[in-house]
């Protein structure tokens, strides 16, 4: 296991796959994009969010700048009016884990990497009606029926991995753990791969949340969610973008835009921290890089020159 403060080069081989996991606005996609243009390679997309064609701003996707430096994937390729699972995004990326580019996976959506590294089981698909049921329950309801050991393994505050393991056992009459147990075999193992978390102070990462929401703003979120209102609907996993529900109630004339700006800035401090405690439970295995004070060039070791 590696030493979380072990301060050695990180090698980045042209032909290994390049994981990037962290908290949100950690600098995964800035650290992604100086791996491609250092040594080449296709950045791909493992953050839940990201993938839905709504909220381009607050989910922090590429822009065009960021597009133009490299070649990215599964980024706005779904509906946001669709439901989208580990499950869909592990069958989206497996075709590019078998094709000659070298693939930079890069998000802060642990269940995803954890499906590519740990591997996913194969479970039904959650009717209509079951979901629509589970929707009206509340969060201590849904938690209240799953057993000790699922508990466990979930985060217990994110409402949409508890509502998860309570559709699974509705409908299948087996526990999410029963299904995690008899686990296939993974797209990607770890030993496969180059591994990184990013790991950030809090205090750090409380101003880069605040001065890029700031930055959202000001490049038009506003408007993003004014174009989003006609469709908006909170059962939509793309509307768990942070910011969205607080900008629509603010276009609702629900809350003054300093309140919608205050409660989103405190809502991704928050989810920072969950996933930070995340990755440090489930990440042991991966290389730890603090962040706040890594120097690029002094960070990693490029070997055998860009990759073509």
């Amino acid at each position: 296991m590696p030493n979380m403060h072990d301060k050695r080069p990180i090698t980045i081989t042209p032909d290994i796959p390049v994981l990037i996991a962290g908290p949100t606005a950690s600098g995964k996609s800035a650290l992604a994009l100086h791996i491609a243009q250092t040594q080449g390679g296709r950045i791909v997309n493992a953050d839940a969010l990201q993938v839905f064609n709504g909220w381009r701003l607050l989910t922090a996707r590429p822009g065009p700048d960021d597009l133009a430096v490299a070649e990215h994937a599964l980024y706005g390729h779904v509906p946001f009016d669709q439901p989208y699972s580990a499950g869909h995004w592990l069958r989206d990326v497996a075709p590019l884990l078998e094709q000659s580019i070298r693939p930079i996976i890069v998000g802060g959506t642990g269940l995803n990497f954890n499906a590519l590294t740990k591997g996913l089981a194969e479970i039904p698909a959650t009717p209509d009606a079951l979901r629509a049921q589970a929707n009206k329950l509340d969060l201590k309801r849904l938690l209240s029926d799953l057993d000790a050991q699922t508990r466990s393994r979930i985060d217990t505050q994110n409402r949409a991995r508890v509502q998860r393991a309570w559709e699974v056992l509705s409908n299948t009459g087996r526990s999410l753990a029963e299904w995690q147990d008899t686990t296939p075999p993974p797209l990607l193992p770890l030993e496969n791969a180059t591994a990184i978390t990013l790991e950030a102070p809090k205090d750090w990462l409380d101003v880069r949340i605040t001065r890029r929401f700031d930055q959202m703003l000001d490049q038009g979120a506003l408007d993003e969610a004014a174009a989003m209102l006609p469709d908006w609907n909170p059962d939509y996993l793309s509307s768990k973008a942070i910011g969205a529900t607080e900008l629509i109630a603010h276009l609702k004339g629900q809350m003054s835009l300093d309140e919608a700006r205050t409660a989103a800035i405190i809502a991704s401090r928050q989810y920072a921290k969950r996933q930070r405690t995340w990755f440090r439970s489930r990440h042991k295995d991966w290389r730890q890089l603090q962040i706040a004070t890594a120097d690029i060039s002094a960070t990693f070791r490029f070997r055998d020159g860009p990759s073509n």
